[in-house]
């Protein structure tokens, strides 16, 4: 006799759907069980409110936790960007896969790059955390701007530029990548330029806590190094008491000497919308051995980001 299925929950949107595809088909690879997706709404895919006014933190997830709380799905896909930093209460992240390309990206009318942009050009995102990092880079390089505030799917945001609404959209190079349509990206923002949202491009595999068999079954899709980067960077956001509609970006990256990881390095960015104002520290150390040492890593970078004045900047949360 067949095992019985798996009951994947996932949000209805293109993106997700691809991304709990290409997690189903790991799945059933590790299992040998077949894996079906089930569709939950959530919140945040109904509500036409900009993300910071619905409160940003969890509105995709809490839908698709009260399925697993329910048993109505054995594990959920989310994006990690996506997951508030709070542990859930009987929810367990039992994997976090290889971390696809973290970077922004820029499809922006003509083919153009960031630097090539028109003087004045409209540049469309939801993040405050892009605003404030292409404000800030506009005004230190001479260059005009206006963000303009956007939400909705890959589709909607990339029809606001063929359409001539908007020269440009920023979006995430994973969602591109995962929706096969990294053909369009005309520019991919350097790290430098724009440090990403905590957790970008990286997913989280999420069941029951009580579910021993098959936490240890998802737990083989598991990247211990990008556990360890995501978890430092969540821990760098959850210590500026920020949500994910926070302007707050970080990123940690290995740095290797040939093939042998040697070092992490934890950059943290927050700033004013307006990019009148950041503070962008970084901190380079061992690679974190534990999930206490990559907390701690987060923590450290985000006492020094606060010394410097980050708690002053965090003042344009939903309330």
């Amino acid at each position: 006799m067949t095992e019985k299925a798996l009951r994947l929950g996932t949000r209805r949107s293109k993106l997700a759907m691809a991304q709990s595809g290409q997690v189903a088909d790991a799945v059933s690879q590790v299992t040998g069980r077949p894996v079906e997706l089930v569709e939950i709404t959530t919140f945040g895919d109904v509500s036409r409110e900009q993300l910071a006014q619905i409160g940003g933190t969890g509105v995709f997830v809490a839908a698709l936790r009260d399925a697993l709380l329910r048993g109505e799905v054995d594990f959920a896909v989310h994006s990690l960007k996506d997951l508030p930093t709070a542990q859930h209460e009987g929810l367990v992240v039992a994997a976090v896969p290889e971390r696809e390309d973290p970077r922004d990206v820029v499809v922006a009318r003509d083919a153009r790059k960031l630097t090539d942009l028109p003087r004045g050009a409209r540049i469309g995102t939801g993040a405050p955390r892009r605003m404030a990092q292409l404000n800030a880079y506009a005004r230190t390089h001479g260059m005009e701007i206006e963000t303009v505030p956007i939400r909705g799917n890959v589709d909607t945001r990339i029809g606001y530029v063929r359409s001539g609404e908007l020269d440009a959209v920023v979006l995430a190079a994973a969602g591109l990548n995962r929706v096969g349509r990294s053909d369009e990206v005309t520019d991919f923002l350097s790290v430098d330029t724009v440090l990403p949202a905590p957790g970008q491009g990286a997913l989280a595999i999420e069941c029951a806590a009580d579910n021993a068999s098959l936490i240890a079954a998802l737990g083989e899709l598991d990247d211990p190094f990008t556990r360890v980067a995501v978890t430092a960077e969540r821990s760098l956001l959850a210590a500026l008491e920020a949500g994910c509609s926070a302007p707050v970006g970080a990123l940690a990256d290995l740095l290797a000497d040939g093939q042998t990881v040697k070092e992490m390095r934890l950059r943290g960015v927050v700033g004013t919308t307006d990019g009148s104002t950041l503070v962008q520290l970084s901190t380079t150390g061992p690679v974190p051995e534990t999930h206490e040492a990559a907390l701690a890593l987060g923590r450290e970078l985000a006492t020094e980001m606060l010394a410097q004045g980050a708690a002053g900047l965090m003042g344009e949360r939903a309330h």
